[in-house]
């Protein structure tokens, strides 16, 4: 009897392949779409946009950037006909406005320009301002008058200011920082002496000149910083917006300007790429909308290589003793079961966890014993890098674990028989032959734990990262190295920008932005990790992993 078709292509399993192979598809789609949606946003947010200029209907002038075009509701658009559209432009000029973004209906829009002349100033504060130079001033001087000279004088000018800033820079976080930092070892010097009942001794008496040295060098300091200051705020410049409204402020405040609708395509692209580079290098400004976000790309790395140093020995000797010397019985069953259901744990557990024994436990303990003289401010009986490192590294040890047993599985039992046949001990068997052979399992192990690590956000919340760490834990000061401080996170740089900003709309390009640098941090530290376990794999090719 002959089969019927439909049954016989059920039964040869090509529908089981076809729903196979059409998952794998949407799955690539689907993480496709996701990516290039998050690179078109974010490394959109670096080209120069040209300026439009809108006159109105009813005589108004608007200028900004040409964001996105929308169809108006019907229930929006009860006096405009169906279908109507609307512009949105990002105005700019936040302090004459009060507010960043305006929407324009098409239908009131009378004349469109590309004015070559108008220049776009980036900030320090406020936002972008789009307008015209009407003067520049140095105190009660006029340096220039009208739109053209203004652009001749405020080209060196700003080189000039920028120079002050950096200047200015210097002094606050190099000398003043260092002024700072020796008045604090000295009152943690005189707090540990009157904690150990020492009264007036010489040791105080040195400290105490030292102090007064100190402080003489940092009015010094302070007194040069004034001066630059005051040379700062001489320099003023008065801008007019596309309605004729005038804005004064200092030079000093200018990051740089541009005439975008006068600039070709050579000039927008070498001011893209000053644009990528200063975001990835630059601190925030803003409320973290502007600038850069190095101290979050910096925080992000150091906290996963700190993780990585702390999950990896725990999670390897622990899957070797499971492995390798373990009674193979319902106890050990039972450990890895109790594994296995740590891996799902959700990971505020784990951050509530971090709170209550690393931070509250552990730091508050070292206080006590190590750090009486700081007390009442805590050291480490607070939030910082090293306790996020290791709350993160205890919830990850359990995917190293399962991955290096499964690693230590995988290599052939011939190899550990023929070394112990030829006079190795299980350690040295151990160590010089099943561990090499299991290396690309451990780091498969490694790269999960680096990529769920790196994009945690609730465990880091509780246990170190802040919205704007005022230091890096790396500087020129012994240990330098501090663990003890709080840091920045990509991870939690996007929550905070997309959901805790004061102007949400304006701080969506640096969402996607961030988005966009923290995928391509997880995917170079998992290319680093990747590129190790194909050597390893090259290296011993016995292993099956």
């Amino acid at each position: 009897m002959k089969k019927n078709p439909i049954k016989k292509f059920l039964d040869s399993g090509s529908l089981f392949i076809w729903l196979c192979g059409g998952a794998l598809s949407v799955s690539l789609l689907m993480i496709g779409g996701l990516l290039v949606l998050i690179m078109i946003n974010g490394m959109g947010y670096f080209w120069p946009k040209d300026l439009v200029q809108f006159t109105l209907n009813d005589g108004q002038v608007v200028l900004g950037e040409w964001v996105a075009t929308e169809i108006i509701p019907e229930s929006e658009s009860i006096d405009k006909p169906k279908g109507h559209e609307r512009v949105q432009l990002k105005v700019g000029n936040r302090d004459l406005y009060g507010l960043d973004f305006r929407w324009v209906d098409r239908a009131d829009i009378l004349n469109e320009q590309y004015p070559p002349d108008v220049v776009a100033f980036e900030r320090r504060e406020w936002g972008n301002f789009y307008g015209r130079i009407k003067k520049i001033q140095k105190g009660e001087s006029l340096l220039a008058s009208g739109h053209e000279e203004g652009l001749r004088v405020l080209y060196p000018l700003l080189e000039q200011t920028n120079d002050i800033q950096e200047k200015i820079h210097e002094i606050e976080r190099n000398e003043i920082g260092e002024l700072n930092h020796g008045l604090e070892q000295a009152r943690l010097s005189l707090r540990s002496l009157e904690l150990a009942g020492q009264g007036e001794t010489e040791e105080r008496k040195d400290i105490a000149a030292q102090v007064h040295e100190l402080e003489a060098l940092y009015e010094i300091q302070n007194r040069a910083l004034m001066a630059l200051y005051e040379e700062l705020d001489q320099f003023l410049v008065t801008v007019v917006d596309a309605a004729g409204e005038e804005k004064t402020f200092q030079v000093g405040t200018l990051v740089k300007f541009w005439l975008p609708n006068s600039m070709g395509v050579s000039g927008k692209l070498l001011m893209y790429v000053q644009n990528f580079w200063a975001v990835i290098s630059e601190e925030p400004r803003e409320a973290n909308t502007e600038g850069g976000i190095f101290p979050a790309i910096f925080g992000t790395v150091l906290m996963v290589v700190i993780m990585s140093i702390a999950v990896v020995p725990f999670g390897v000797l622990a899957a070797i003793y499971l492995k390798e010397y373990a009674k193979q019985g319902i106890v050990t069953r039972m450990i890895r079961i109790a594994v296995n259901n740590l891996a799902g744990v959700p990971s505020i557990v784990f951050g509530v966890f971090g709170l209550g024994f690393f931070v509250y436990a552990v730091g508050g303990t070292l206080d006590q014993l190590l750090f009486a003289e700081s007390l009442p401010n805590p050291t480490f009986g607070t939030g910082g890098m090293l306790w996020a490192s290791l709350t993160l590294a205890l919830m990850t040890v359990p995917v190293v674990i399962v991955a290096t047993e499964e690693g230590l599985s995988a290599v052939p039992r011939e190899y550990r028989e023929g070394s112990l046949g030829l006079g190795a001990t299980k350690l040295e068997a151990l160590w010089h032959v099943v561990l090499p052979c299991a290396m690309p399992g451990i780091l498969t192990g490694l790269i999960l734990a680096v990529s769920r690590a790196t994009g945690e956000v609730a465990p880091l919340m509780l246990t170190g990262v802040v919205k704007l760490a005022p230091s890096l834990p790396v500087d020129g000061f012994f240990p330098f190295l501090h663990l003890d401080r709080k840091f920045m996170h990509l991870g939690f740089h996007i929550y905070d920008v997309g959901f805790q900003s004061p102007n949400v709309e304006a701080a969506k390009p640096m969402v996607y932005v961030t988005t966009f640098i923290l995928v391509s941090v997880v995917i170079l530290l998992n290319m680093a990790a990747i590129t190790m376990r194909t050597r390893m794999r090259r290296r011993y090719a016995g292993s099956s992993v």
